[in-house]
């Protein structure tokens, strides 16, 4: 099974200039390399491959002497990784590639030849670099990506297969749905709230005396460019907490739940909303639930996500009643038919816990919940009020599946 360690790297001042010119070519390749694909295509009509542009790396060294100084496969994982990258657009998993700057995060990668010890990395044409070793990397290592953010802190990224087998995902243990949201971060089905550590107004006031004073320097000065690495350590240190907080509760979620259940959220589209567009960048839903699957994944659990068109606020978990409306200032709400009494957070994370229990049982795949649910031409589902399939998703209960 293939893991990923990240460790801090040390560099000296003479490894920091090495480091510094393999960025600047590799950088350089990666940009000439993905203009020369543009121009080809306008002009041809057909695209160039990542192994085409490959093969001009040895022309491209005769005729820049300073890129021979460069170790050889780190430029060649560079038209390849460009070749990866046209892929995943091809296949829409990804943007158009875009040309690299380098007042931006800095990377190169080292395909083999990277040796490990207890308190450094080896690297091809650059030597032994100090390193914090804080997670054993047992089993073949197979990439090793160097970065350099913002803030000039280094890092390596060491991909290596541990020799072990995925382990198989079964639903033999405590089922949990969670609703995400801005008030509270997380809210279970058991009952449990984590409120949110709104870690950006922790840090906004020192964040903007930091801008002010990057926005009065004068651009290409001395000072502008001391400034531009304040505001940058700044954010790092916003995004080291929110990464603290999210990777400590997604541990103690998959630590104590089988199968973890949340909502398929269009972020970017909740974005469209201005007056709560800060408040969703800051709180990091998507990272959160990457995290929960990965996480997962190596543990042998299963995480399901359910349609971001489930009314899972708006329905009772009880009778299983849907609401015509529910707007986002009403928390509590009580049903017409059976007169429960609900919080919007919890009924919804039941409802989800209820809905991911249906897809992983029924076999119907992630299809609506009831069948007579059709949806419109803006791919939105139009309200109903029979509920006759429905009942399966609340008879089955979590306890079933212990």
């Amino acid at each position: 099974m293939l893991k990923v360690v990240k460790v801090r790297l040390y560099p000296d001042v003479q490894q920091q200039q090495s480091l510094a010119k393999a960025f600047g070519s590799c950088r350089w390749l990666w940009n000439y390399c993905l203009n020369l694909m543009n121009q080809t295509y306008k002009e041809t009509g057909k695209g160039l491959s990542g192994y085409t542009v490959k093969k001009l790396i040895p022309q491209l060294k005769k005729e820049h002497d300073w890129l021979a100084l460069n170790y050889s496969q780190c430029l060649q994982q560079v038209c390849l990784n460009l070749g990866v990258a046209f892929n995943n657009f091809f296949e829409k998993r990804a943007k158009y590639p875009n040309f690299k700057s380098k007042h931006v995060l800095q990377s190169i990668q080292y395909p083999q030849n990277v040796k490990l010890a207890n308190n450094h990395l080896t690297l091809p044409k650059i030597g032994d670099v100090s390193a914090i070793i804080h997670r054993p990397v047992e089993g073949k290592i197979k990439t090793v990506t160097i970065s350099k953010n913002c803030s000039n802190q280094y890092f390596a990224a060491i991909l290596f297969d541990d020799g072990k087998e995925k382990p198989e995902s079964n639903t033999d243990g405590k089922v949990i749905g969670i609703d995400l949201g801005l008030t509270h971060f997380a809210v279970t089905s058991d009952g449990s709230k984590f409120d949110n550590p709104r870690i950006l107004n922790k840090h906004d006031l020192n964040l903007k005396f930091k801008q002010q004073q990057l926005s009065r320097n004068k651009k290409g000065s001395n000072n502008r460019i001391k400034s531009r690495k304040k505001v940058a350590r700044v954010h790092r240190k916003i995004a080291n907490c929110r990464e603290d907080f999210l990777h400590k509760l997604s541990r103690r979620i998959v630590n104590e739940n089988q199968v973890i259940v949340v909502e398929n959220l269009n972020v970017k589209g909740i974005m469209q909303n201005h007056c709560l567009a800060k408040s969703i960048h800051q709180i990091g839903w998507g990272m959160f639930c990457t995290m929960l699957k990965y996480k997962a994944e190596i543990e042998g659990k299963i995480y399901q996500e359910v349609d971001r068109f489930f009314p899972s606020s708006k329905t009772c978990h009880v009778c299983l009643n849907q609401v015509g409306s529910l707007p986002l200032d009403v928390r509590f709400w009580t049903c017409e038919k059976c007169n429960t009494r609900h919080d919007r957070d919890i009924n919804a994370s039941i409802n989800l816990r209820d809905e991911g229990l249906r897809v992983l049982t029924s076999g119907t795949g992630d299809k609506a919940c009831r069948p007579d649910v059709s949806r419109s031409n803006r791919g939105r589902k139009k309200s109903t009020t029979t509920l006759s399939v429905g009942q399966e998703a609340h008879t089955l209960s979590s306890g079933q599946c212990r």
